[in-house]
């Protein structure tokens, strides 16, 4: 991501943090991860979750990439392991302390940029990300995540995908509203990525999902929030979803550093 992208990234999640961190509010009180959202877009959240509640245990050091202000913080704290929040916005890591004051004993947070990361090699056991991905170069992120993970390590994540012509036409909107910046367009992860995200683990397991997402809302209208996300999810067992795919969940477990260099 280019240095005049990042600082309009931080500015705008500082701003939109800001805005919060006064109402003093606990996380127990707050709809996070795939709580806040709506019915038939929940599924690869709610499997982002299952695959962290399965594969984290306590005691696991973990990494979160682009933590922002927690919005998926608490299910890694749920699993008991030592969880550092990181982050390139400082507001927004405020935030996410002020949301989980109540379980500072296993959270720590820190101002990072995931292109460069303040933490010694070897340092977790598990790195992940839930939607960050596209904000920091490709190389660079995967290089770090592969150097501060230990050998054995795991790498679990949620994120978009950039294939589907439909998909890439809403981002490319929300861009020229000045809703996202024109690096996270370019680095949105395609399958490509997802190989490269997987080199030097032993096993890659990858699930995609949404391929006809955007007709969900008029579906919704018909059958309600709960019959469309049937309908969605079903639709992509069917079609067997894979680059006309919305989201994606990736769990690459067996780091080996000798093969990752």
């Amino acid at each position: 991501m280019t240095l005049n992208d990042k600082l309009i990234e931080r500015e705008r999640y500082d701003a939109r943090a800001q805005s919060q961190l006064a109402q003093t509010v606990a996380a127990a009180e707050v709809p996070l991860g795939s709580q806040t959202m709506v019915a038939y877009l929940r599924t690869p959240y709610l499997v982002y979750e299952q695959k962290i509640a399965h594969l984290v245990q306590a005691g696991n050091r973990v990494l979160e990439l682009g933590a922002g202000a927690g919005l998926h913080t608490r299910a890694l704290l749920q699993t008991g392991a030592h969880v550092t929040a990181s982050d390139i916005s400082p507001h927004s890591l405020s935030l996410l302390r002020q949301r989980f004051q109540q379980t500072a004993g296993n959270l720590e947070t820190a101002v990072a940029d995931m292109e460069c990361l303040p933490f010694a090699p070897d340092a977790f056991d598990v790195v992940v990300s839930a939607g960050s991905l596209s904000y920091g170069e490709p190389r660079l992120v995967e290089a770090e995540i592969r150097r501060v993970l230990r050998p054995g390590g795991m790498l679990l994540c949620v994120d978009s995908l950039n294939h589907n012509p439909v998909y890439r036409l809403n981002r490319w909107l929300h861009y020229r509203r000045g809703n996202r910046s024109l690096s996270t367009l370019k680095r949105m992860p395609d399958l490509r990525r997802i190989q490269a995200l997987g080199q030097g683990f032993e096993t890659l397991e990858v699930r995609y999902f949404g391929a006809l997402s955007y007709l969900m809302p008029v579906v919704a209208r018909l059958a309600g929030e709960n019959g469309a996300q049937s309908i969605s999810d079903r639709l992509d067992r069917w079609i067997g979803v894979k680059r006309s795919g919305f989201k994606f969940v990736l769990v690459a477990r067996g780091l080996s550093k000798t093969d990752s260099v």
